[in-house]
């Protein structure tokens, strides 16, 4: 079960939330499959390995970039919905009810 759209509005307007993380995890994965296929003691596996953090560590420094994206993008929405519209109600569904009931 995964989240395709970040809010669906009574009129059928579907709003889609920010993914900043998505382009550096598939990379990050890429660089670890090479790094786990390479020999032991190799010179090509400390070459993977150096590949491999400097990404990680690039990550790490980034978080408070995307955390900022998120609030940012949350802000932003809550405020045009709140300009827009005279009544907000919010659904809380039952995923595992609705999937157990077919």
């Amino acid at each position: 079960m995964g989240i395709s759209t970040f809010a669906t509005l009574s009129n059928g307007d579907k709003i889609n939330a920010p993914k900043p993380l998505k382009n550096n995890l598939k990379k990050l994965a890429k660089f670890q499959r090479k790094f786990a296929r390479t020999e032991k003691g190799s010179k090509g596996r400390e070459r993977h390995r150096l590949r491999v953090a400097k990404l990680s560590y690039g990550m790490l420094r980034k978080h408070a970039k995307i955390k900022d994206i998120r609030t940012d993008f949350l802000h932003k929405l809550s405020t045009d919905l709140v300009e827009k519209y005279d009544t907000i109600v919010l659904e809380d569904l039952n995923v595992y009810g609705m999937v157990k009931n077919r």
